[in-house]
C-alpha cells in the first residue's frame, strides 16, 4: 500500500497529520494501545501506512496532552492513567453538569428532548444487543445534547480535552461490564425531571451519576494496577 504524504486529504475533512494524531489518541482511549505498553514510530507507520513525520508530531502532540511519556534513549510509552486527573475531571464535570441541568430546567428545546428520548430508546437497544461500545458512544452523545441544548457547546469542548484519563476509566469500565441497565435508568431519570422542571432532584441525580466512577475506580486499580500510575 502507498503511504500517504503530508498533503494527502482524509476524506476532505483535514490533512494527514490530524488523521494519524486523531488514530493514535482514539486507539489509547479506547485502550487498543493499553496503558504502559511501548510504541515506536515504526509500529504506528506500518499500522497506518504513513511516513514518520507526521507520526513524531502526533507523538509530541500527544505527549503535550500527557497521553504519552516520551523517554530518550528508552522510548515512548502509553502514559498510565493517572486518578488525579481523573478526580479532577470528574469534579469539573459533575459541577458544570449539575448548572447544566439546571439550565435545562429552565428552558429546553422541544427537538433536543426528542434527541434525548431517541439516544435512550438507541441505549436500551444496544444494552440487549450487549454492544458496550455502542454504549458507550451512546453515553457521550447523551451528555453531549444536554450541552448542546443549553447552548453551551464549547463548554463541552472544553471538558473534552480536559477528560482524556477520566474517559479512559470510562473505557476500562465498559470493557469489564458496567451496569448499563442502572445508567441508562439514571438516563431517564435525568430527562424526565427536566422535563418537570425538578431542578433540584435532577442535580441531585447527575452529581450521583458522575460519582459512579469514584466507586470503581479502586476496583479497577486492583484488577488492573499496571495501568494506573
Amino acid at each position: 500500500m502507498k503511504l500517504l504524504t503530508e498533503t494527502t486529504k482524509i476524506d476532505n475533512k483535514g490533512s494527514i497529520r490530524e488523521h494519524v494524531y486523531t488514530a493514535i489518541k482514539n486507539q489509547i482511549l479506547k485502550l487498543e494501545l493499553e496503558p504502559g505498553r511501548k510504541i515506536s514510530e515504526k509500529e504506528i507507520g506500518e499500522t497506518l501506512q504513513v511516513s514518520r513525520t507526521p507520526i513524531r508530531e502526533a507523538f509530541l502532540k500527544l505527549a503535550q496532552e500527557e497521553l504519552l511519556d516520551i523517554y530518550p534513549q528508552r522510548g515512548t510509552f502509553v502514559s498510565r492513567i493517572n486518578l488525579d486527573q481523573v478526580e479532577e475531571a470528574r469534579f469539573m464535570r459533575e459541577n458544570i453538569e449539575r448548572g447544566i441541568v439546571r439550565l435545562a430546567c429552565e428552558q429546553f428545546p422541544e427537538d433536543y428532548f426528542i434527541q434525548l428520548e431517541t439516544n435512550i430508546a438507541m441505549q436500551k437497544l444496544f444494552n440487549e444487543k450487549k454492544n458496550f461500545n455502542r454504549l458507550y458512544e451512546l453515553d457521550d452523545q447523551f451528555h453531549q445534547i444536554l450541552f448542546d441544548g443549553c447552548k453551551k457547546s464549547r463548554t463541552w469542548v472544553v471538558l473534552q480535552q480536559m477528560n482524556t484519563h477520566f474517559n479512559r476509566v470510562r473505557a476500562l469500565r465498559t470493557s469489564t461490564g458496567m451496569k448499563w441497565d442502572f445508567i441508562i435508568h439514571q438516563h431517564k431519570q435525568i430527562l424526565d425531571l427536566i422535563k418537570s422542571r425538578d431542578a433540584n432532584s435532577v442535580e441531585k441525580v447527575i452529581a450521583e451519576h458522575l460519582q459512579l466512577v469514584v466507586i470503581e475506580k479502586a476496583l479497577l486499580k486492583e484488577k488492573y494496577p499496571n495501568y494506573f500510575k
